[in-house]
Order: structure tokens, then C-alpha cells, then sequence
């Protein structure tokens, strides 16, 4: 098409008068608008179309907007519709030709330039429509965080989780419809927040970790003793040597199949925000182990499946890593290795001579490598101290062609 039909305009809580000129004339000659009852309420002066609130689920108005591909039409979206709003789930229905966005300062943007905080140096996160916990993995000693409030709740249950997690000194500020009349900020400590600020709010949390704070490290092989666990769980020296040779991709899927107390999915999963992991454990309790693990170590997006290997593989998508750290057996393997795409990598740890004669004999079917991890930790021998063994490890990996 020669000219964008569909313009996604940016709009702040100073209405109309903050917009640019191009995006007031594309407001006014939009034959109708969408966007929220704030944003229409906010651009009611420059309307001349048919206004359209958003539907209870957004999505049920996507087919009455795309029905008008052709004739002009405005979306309207708070400040930077590419920041955590509706500019990117749009784009993936309309090509970039048929669109223009004209964005607005976003809510960060509006955050940093208020406390005089640096951008680049921060890490966002948005709770609208999204769980607290994510935000566990990012409270480093020292870190700057801001996270858009999904409504006027938002701010005390996140500082309640703070304080939960030892971060109750550390520092928010609460900021409440920047860049509008009714613009405000209040700062106070996690474990002394009690503000009651209204649905549009925005927190910026300068983390600070008390004594008995639980900071997740940044490496593989996180301490067994952040896990809940029956004993049956992938020791944290195996389990960095685990997560090397699964090699994690942005975007990818992972397969732990046998998941028990769900570590490597975990760890899989706090590699990268875009990672995926789906957990097969036939035993209930310790699939209800690995669901409550992922949530206290903030990856409440692992999926955990209360099934067996193979039949419980069936129907899932297609995986681009698969673990295997309980239940190996040949027909396991050949399930797993049939269903992974091509150059997706599969992994297999065995501490029985059983598991070991099937890894053995994979490795002789699909080549690959095989490993022997040996460890051995310090431990009281009577009044004394001594090397005591952990079982040895033969771990199974392999591309597939």
C-alpha cells in the first residue's frame, strides 16, 4: 500500500496538547479511533471519527479493526506503544507498510528523566497482566529496576515481596501519572512502603540486599539449599556442567524430561527472559515441588507436566533442548532424540551401570560425547576432615544433524 492506513499514536496524561503536530492531524482525520477509555477520554478534542473502546478481552477487538484495513484508523496507546504495549502485538498482524507509529516519552523514560537516572543502566519489567515474582532474578546489590504497576495493588504486594526476600531496605520510588496535572512521587523503603497511590503508577526500586537476603547468582550451579528438595536433585557442580553442554539460545524451548525438583529447568530458564521450559514429573509431589521451586526462584513461566516419558511427549511443541536427568532409558532417548529439530541438543546424566549402557550405546548410534564428572566435597570424618565422593556422573551429549 502506498500510505500507512493505520496510525498508532503515543499519547501522555497531558492529552493532546503533548502529542507532535503530525500525530494531531492523524487523529483528526482518522475515520475511527481505538485505544483504552483513558486514552479516548484524553484525545476526546481532536476526535472526528467513531470512537472504539477496547473490548473485555482486548483481543476480541483486533477482527473489527483489522476489518477496516485501507481507511484511515488511529490506535491510541500510552506513551511508547513499543514499550510493553500494544505497538508490537499489532505489528504482527499488520506489516510495517500498512502502519505509522508516532510514540510518546514512555513511562521509563518519563521515570529516569525524573530521578536523573540513567536509562541504559536499569532493567524494566512490567507486572500488567504478569506475575511479581520475574522481578526475583533481578534484585542485585546495587541494581536500579523499573516495573510498570498492572494497577493501584501493585506497590505494596511487590514491596511486601521485597521485604519477603531480604530487600526490605531497599528504596522505592512510587510514580503516579507522570508527565499529566496530577502527576506524583513518593519514595520510602520496601519494609516501610505504605502509600496508597492510584491505578497509574509506575515503581523505580534502587535494590539494596540485607544480610539474609536470597540474591541469585548470575553463574550456573546455584546452591542446593535455594531448592526445595527430597535429595533427588542434580548437584549444583553437575548441573552448571548440565547447562554448558545444553547451551541455552534466546527463544529457545527445553524439554526436562524427569524434571524432580525442576533445578535445570530453572537455571535453563534464568539464562535469558526469552527462554522457555517445559517439565515432565510423573510423581505429584515433586511436580508440586518444581511449580513452587520456579516460583520462589522467579521462573513462575516453567510449565510443569504430571506425566512419564514417552507417552507425556506427546503433542508437546517441538523442542530445541532436551534434558534427561530421571527415567533414561532407550526408548526415552529415541523419543526425545526423534522429536528435537535439527542442530537442538540433547543431554543425559546417568549414575546407574544401566542408564550408562543405554547412554553408551546412543553415543555409539548418534556419536556425540560422553563425560565422567567426579566430585568430591569436604566432610567431618570423626574429629577430622576428608574428601567424601558424590556419585559419578556419565553424562550423554549430542547435536542433532
Amino acid at each position: 500500500m502506498s500510505d500507512p492506513w493505520l496510525s498508532i499514536l503515543g499519547i501522555g496524561e497531558d492529552g493532546v496538547e503533548g502529542l507532535v503536530p503530525s500525530a494531531q492531524s492523524l487523529l483528526r482525520g482518522a475515520e475511527a479511533v481505538f485505544g483504552g477509555a483513558r486514552h479516548l477520554a484524553l484525545a476526546a478534542p481532536l476526535i472526528r471519527g467513531e470512537a472504539h473502546p477496547w473490548p473485555s478481552p482486548m483481543t476480541d477487538g483486533y477482527p473489527t479493526l483489522l476489518a477496516r484495513r485501507g481507511r484511515p484508523t488511529a490506535v491510541l496507546a500510552s506513551g511508547d506503544p513499543f514499550c510493553f504495549g500494544v505497538g508490537a502485538t499489532l505489528a504482527r498482524q499488520v506489516p510495517p507498510t500498512e502502519f505509522l507509529c508516532i510514540p510518546a516519552p514512555s513511562a521509563f523514560s518519563l521515570a529516569c528523566a525524573r530521578l536523573g537516572w540513567a536509562g541504559q543502566d536499569c532493567a524494566t519489567i512490567s507486572f500488567c497482566g504478569r506475575p511479581l515474582e520475574p522481578i526475583l532474578p533481578l534484585l542485585q546489590p546495587g541494581a536500579r529496576i523499573l516495573a510498570l504497576s498492572a494497577d493501584a495493588t501493585t506497590p505494596s504486594a511487590a514491596a511486601a515481596l521485597l521485604t519477603r526476600h531480604g530487600f526490605g531496605s531497599s528504596r522505592i520510588h512510587l510514580l503516579e501519572a507522570l508527565g499529566g496535572p496530577c502527576e506524583r512521587i513518593q519514595a520510602a523503603t520496601a519494609n516501610t512502603f505504605d502509600f496508597i497511590p492510584g491505578p497509574l503508577n509506575l515503581l523505580a526500586i534502587e535494590v539494596v540486599a540485607g544480610p539474609e537476603a536470597r540474591i541469585l547468582p548470575l553463574s550456573t550451579g546455584l546452591p542446593e539449599w535455594l531448592f526445595e528438595q527430597d535429595g533427588q536433585i542434580t548437584k549444583r557442580e553437575t548441573r552448571a556442567i548440565t547447562l554448558a553442554a545444553l547451551a541455552p539460545r534466546q527463544g529457545e524451548l527445553l524439554w526436562d524430561i524427569g524434571c524432580g525438583s525442576g533445578s535445570v529447568a530453572i537455571e535453563w530458564l534464568l539464562r535469558h527472559p526469552t527462554l522457555r521450559a517445559i517439565g515432565l514429573e510423573p510423581r505429584p509431589d515433586r511436580a508440586a515441588r518444581a511449580a513452587r521451586n520456579a516460583l520462589t526462584l522467579g521462573t513462575p513461566g516453567l510449565r510443569i507436566l504430571e506425566a512419564a516419558a514417552p507417552e507425556g511427549l506427546e503433542g508437546l511443541p517441538q523442542p530445541d533442548a532436551v534434558f534427561i536427568g530421571g527415567g533414561c532409558n532407550p526408548t526415552v532417548l529415541h523419543a526425545a532424540w526423534t522429536a528435537l529439530r535439527s542442530s537442538g541438543r540433547l543431554v543425559a546424566n546417568a549414575v546407574t551401570l544401566e542408564t550408562e549402557a543405554a547412554l553408551i550405546a546412543a553415543h555409539a548410534e548418534w556419536g556425540g560425547s560422553l563425560t565422567r564428572i567426579g566430585i568430591e566435597r569436604l566432610d567431618k570424618v570423626g574429629t577430622r576432615h576428608g574428601w567424601r565422593p558424590l556419585m559419578t556422573v556419565t553424562q550423554y551429549a549430542a547435536a542433532k544433524p
